[in-house]
């Protein structure tokens, strides 16, 4: 008889194949198990809390805080599967503490081999307790301070399948230092140190929220563009950088929910959408933002590592970060940010200084082919006098390489502190302006890329602020597609419309195309359609106009039409152009990058420059 005949019947699993079971759920690896420590520790009221890893956590965890401790009968409690202090109703709603599940220190017991030292601040000494594989030692006394010191030793020694299959030490480590950047920002009040295999990763004291985040994000405070939105009882905090500091990864962007690290696809598809027209495609932004939500409106059970959500409004939630991001970026000057922010923050690194925030506000004005209103004009070196037709010594009105502005010097006090980016001295190579800002600091700028940002703002103002004409097919097309893809078109009709594309039902799984955006053209519009519908039913919280496949589109035709109709390289400039261009990128959202995420200006203090010629070490 075959062993498949034979009727399966129904077993209870023992408590300890139960406990093994769940503790795979919670601990997946030495990462999950550093964070359910942590969280405890922090929930606990620790202004302190000490990480020493060894072998990447597999080998050793050990984690040291001065929080309110345990007592004897809390710690038998602890190591019992689904007892928690945590919880003080049965409704799983008002969660306001990191942990709550009752599973983490049962689940490495039963894997691990822990020791729990813990005192309460009235006790006469500490307690220990020991769990090896799930078996229990009951408490003993023990020395310790005030406080609770947890010891996992041989991660998975009882689960061998798990531990096989974990990765190097160093990958293990890797992963505990990002958890623990994740925890450290949520709790500024309290003082970290992590280690590795005696190796400090950071050590950091109680600092105030913004030092916290520049110290994780690993940036300088006057980098970062503060935020503080509201709508409604829902509130967006936090900072960000600007489009010119990104990285090849996301794992610059730390997110927290009611003070909670998580990695919800809602919020980094936000993200990305409010970053999108501003940062190269494979580019991610730099920030950590704050969301605070009304428990009620907030399910934090859904998965046992507690780092997924459901959000009652998700589109709410999705346009307050889009919103909220695209107008700090657009904005920044009113918070410390933007070019005028650039000019703020001194650095002693002996190398060019990039712009790294975002910019201010939106200017719809051409630029003028005379002076704007209050221009800044500067004295030129005397050592360098002009002749008396105006051309500087050894420079040809034709020189292509440096032709110098001419214009009537100005004593320095009448500089204008309003204009950081200051007056243009200069042309170089006719592709790039040199200027002098009002503090002495040297601007080079290139005209090209940063004209060609001006003009893509302006288009991308105009496409926004009113529906796109449609161009209607000469013979509408019929696109067939899965069921739930064309479902996905057909709910999102109306968006699509306002967009220039027109479509209706044909049938089940397929739709027929009337119309496309006359700014795309109709060449390959069955393979766009398709792209955006995979999009959405990928993504059913995205709008139609939020999708990468038709915003990549449009972003690539205005980037196009920005393009030729910039002012180009190789072009001779007025004074007066030149200092309008400058005027004008002061005025301008996102002016520090083009709209291919390249810098559009560069500064040079000098500190930097008398580095550069070996003035000071």
């Amino acid at each position: 008889m075959s062993e498949f005949s034979i009727r399966p019947t129904i077993r209870r699993l023992s408590g300890h194949v139960i406990d093994l079971i769940a503790a795979g759920e919670v601990i997946e690896r030495p990462a999950a198990a550093l964070k359910e420590l942590v969280e405890n520790a922090i929930d606990a009221g620790a202004t302190r809390i000490s990480v020493a890893l060894r072998g990447g956590g597999t080998d050793r965890i050990d984690v040291t805080d001065n929080g309110c401790g345990m007592t004897p009968a809390e710690l038998e409690l602890a190591v019992e599967r689904h007892c928690t202090s945590k919880l003080q109703d049965e409704r799983l709603v008002q969660i306001r503490t990191l942990g709550f599940r009752g599973e983490a220190l049962p689940s490495i017991g039963a894997s691990a081999r822990l020791a729990i030292t813990s005192r309460t601040s009235d006790a006469d000494t500490a307690w220990l307790l020991r769990v090896e594989g799930g078996a229990i030692t009951p408490p003993q006394p023990a020395s310790g301070p005030i406080g609770t010191r947890i010891v996992v030793t041989d991660l998975f020694f009882a689960t061998p399948a798990r531990r096989k299959f974990l990765k190097s030490a160093r990958v293990e480590g890797g992963h505990a230092e990002s958890v623990m950047r994740r925890l450290a920002l949520c709790a500024p009040h309290c003082a970290m140190r992590v280690t590795l295999d005696d190796k400090t990763l950071f050590d950091l004291p109680a600092q105030s929220p913004i030092t916290r985040a520049a110290s994780i994000l690993d940036v300088t405070p006057d980098t970062l563009i503060p935020l503080d939105e509201q709508r409604g009882a829902v509130r967006l905090s936090g900072f960000a950088c600007g489009p010119a500091r990104t990285r090849a990864t996301g794992s610059g962007q730390f997110i927290l929910v009611n003070n909670r690290p998580v990695t919800d696809p809602v919020l980094r598809t936000a993200i990305r959408v409010a970053y999108r027209p501003v940062i190269e495609r494979g580019r991610f932004p730099v920030m950590a933002l704050h969301l605070n939500v009304p428990l009620e409106r907030l399910d934090v059970n859904v998965h046992p590592a507690k780092t997924e959500l459901r959000f009652a409004d998700e589109n709410d939630i999705k346009s307050l970060v889009i919103g909220g991001l695209g107008r700090a970026l657009g904005h920044g000057s009113s918070g410390g940010g933007g070019i005028y922010a650039s000019f703020a923050a001194r650095t002693s690194r002996p190398s060019i200084a990039y712009p790294s925030r975002s910019d201010t506000a939106l200017s719809t004005a051409p630029i003028p082919e005379v002076r704007p209103e209050k221009p800044a004009q500067f004295v030129l070196p005397e050592a360098v006098p002009s002749s008396a037709d105006g051309v500087r010594p050894g420079f040809a009105e034709t020189d292509t390489v440096f032709a110098p502005a001419a214009r009537a010097p100005l004593e320095p006090e009448a500089l204008d502190p309003a204009f950081p980016l200051g007056a243009s001295v200069a042309q170089v190579f006719d592709t790039y302006i040199l200027a002098v800002a009002p503090d002495g600091d040297l601007i080079l700028v290139d005209q090209h890329a940063a004209h060609e940002r001006l003009m893509h703002e302006r288009l991308r103002d105009q496409f926004a602020t009113g529906t796109l004409r449609a161009q209607a097919l000469l013979l509408p097309e019929v696109v067939d597609l899965p069921a739930r893809e064309a479902e996905a078109l057909l709910l999102r009709s109306d968006e699509l419309s306002k967009l220039g594309i027109d479509l209706e039902s044909f049938g089940a799984g397929s739709v027929l195309l009337r119309s496309v955006p006359a700014l795309l053209g109709t060449k390959d519009v069955q393979s766009l359609l398709k792209d955006v519908a995979d999009e959405l039913v990928n993504d059913p919280a995205l709008t139609a106009d939020e999708t990468d496949s038709l915003s990549n589109r449009f972003d690539a035709v205005i980037a196009r039409m920005a393009c030729h109709g910039s002012i180009r390289a190789g072009r001779r400039l007025k004074p007066e152009e030149m200092d309008a261009l400058l005027r004008d990128m002061e005025r301008t959202p996102r002016a520090n990058t083009c709209s291919h995420g390249r810098p559009t200006w560069l500064r040079l203090t000098r500190n930097e420059i008398e580095r550069l010629f070996g003035r000071v070490k």
